[in-house]
């Protein structure tokens, strides 16, 4: 089984901790419960969310009790770490709807019956604080020139930082303490950002309750190109298959650089750290071989073995030219109507398709040649597609190398 620390810090998860050798120590001894908060902020994690998620579903592995902690409460406050300006203000119920949508997520990746693993939401009992109380109580414990010191309110400061933003820290810190008192709860997890509220938390524990507990947060997760892990030409890569379909997801990580595929394996995979080594020894095809491990390994843990086989098959074909069955890939249904006549204009397929955010970006990809229909380049923005063009009832796009859509036909 291992030691959940020591495992945390082979594969590359651990940026800063308290006490490390303590801790390492501690998880050989004893049976800890940890959290990691998820604010319900969308319906949806991305993929900037998965380090989080995978470290609570080792520790699960490693014997221990993850808890999964959906911010119902503070997600209506709004956490201002790594943003330039404010959050937009959700609703009750758009936060209890986000929150539902997360419960359901989460509990793919770990067991989260009440007793292997824990799913709680601090609304629970931030919604009941008296804030007099709440003031008297926890609020004397913190000193404002160390919030002002803190690195998340620091970037904030020239731009603006609202006075419920400000209070974030305070409710994370008492969402430990809750955690600390009724779960015996020893350990808080979380982002690179998240390292002053977490220490907050380990001082009010200190100061109210004389206990000692642990933090540990993780890497900012960035490409080799220094560009934010999940972000995309198009957006965020979700969790959600509605959201991006889990070709997509599968070709999201079959993209990944060669310069990274060695990291994200041990981050992004369960698989043993001698097999790793072992895919990424060489380079050239054995790198080829290890990103489809990673794409299809990452898709089964987020979408099912059934899913992740559907989306290799249909990229393997592609790439291949192995068959025409292209179930798995991503798919856009058109009115027949519309092709009739003088058809429609390619690039506005692009937008319709998603393959594009605008009008412009479709125009200026078809211009530099980067637009395929049925193999074919596009040769102008304006270029009438047709009944005619469609084979079967669809049409394949190709958008540079490695991105493929569909058009269906009704």
């Amino acid at each position: 089984m291992g030691n959940f620390y020591l495992t945390l810090k082979e594969r590359g998860f651990i940026d800063q901790a308290t006490d490390p050798e303590e801790m390492a120590d501690w998880f050989d001894r004893q049976t800890v419960k940890a959290y990691i908060g998820f604010d319900p902020t969308a319906e949806s994690l991305h993929v900037g969310s998965l380090v989080p998620i995978m470290a609570l579903a080792h520790l699960q592995r490693h014997g221990q009790v993850p808890i999964a902690l959906v911010g119902g409460g503070t997600a209506l406050i709004g956490d201002p770490s790594g943003k330039k300006e404010m959050r937009p203000v959700l609703t009750y119920q758009e936060v209890a709807a986000n929150a539902e949508g997360l419960k359901k997520q989460l509990s793919r990746y770990m067991i989260l019956d009440g007793t292997q693993g824990l799913l709680l939401n601090n609304l629970d009992w931030l919604k009941p604080l008296n804030y007099i109380e709440f003031l008297r109580d926890i609020g004397r414990h913190f000193s404002i020139n160390r919030m002002l010191a803190a690195e998340a309110v620091k970037q904030r400061l020239e731009t603006g930082l609202s006075f419920i933003e400000f209070n974030y820290q305070l409710l994370q810190a008492y969402d430990f303490l809750q955690l600390y008192e009724h779960q015996g709860c020893l350990l808080q997890m979380g982002g690179s950002d998240q390292w002053g509220n977490i220490v907050a938390g380990l001082e009010l524990i200190r100061r109210v309750k004389g206990g000692k507990v642990y933090g540990l947060t993780f890497p900012l997760m960035v490409t080799s190109t220094g560009e934010k892990m999940g972000k995309t030409a198009r957006g965020a890569v979700w969790l959600d298959g509605e959201r991006t379909s889990p070709y997509e997801y599968y070709q999201f990580w079959i993209n990944t650089s060669d310069e990274d595929v060695g990291r994200f394996l041990p981050l992004f995979t369960f698989l043993p750290l001698e097999e790793i080594a072992e895919l990424t020894r060489a380079g050239g095809a054995n790198l080829r071989q290890a990103k489809e491990v990673l794409a299809f390994e990452a898709t089964r843990i987020t979408h099912g073995e059934a899913e992740a086989e559907k989306a290799r098959v249909a990229a393997h074909r592609l790439f291949y030219g192995q068959g025409q069955d292209l179930a798995g890939m991503p798919a856009t249904v058109v009115s027949r109507e519309r092709f009739q006549a003088g058809g429609t204009e390619a690039y506005l397929l692009l937008v319709e398709a998603g393959l594009c955010r605008t009008r412009g970006e479709a125009r200026r990809l078809i211009a530099q040649g980067g637009v395929y229909f049925q193999e074919r380049r596009v040769p102008a923005f304006d270029h009438p597609v047709g009944l005619g063009d469609f084979q079967d009832g669809q049409i394949l796009i190709r958008v540079g190398k490695k991105k493929y859509h569909r058009l269906l036909l009704s």
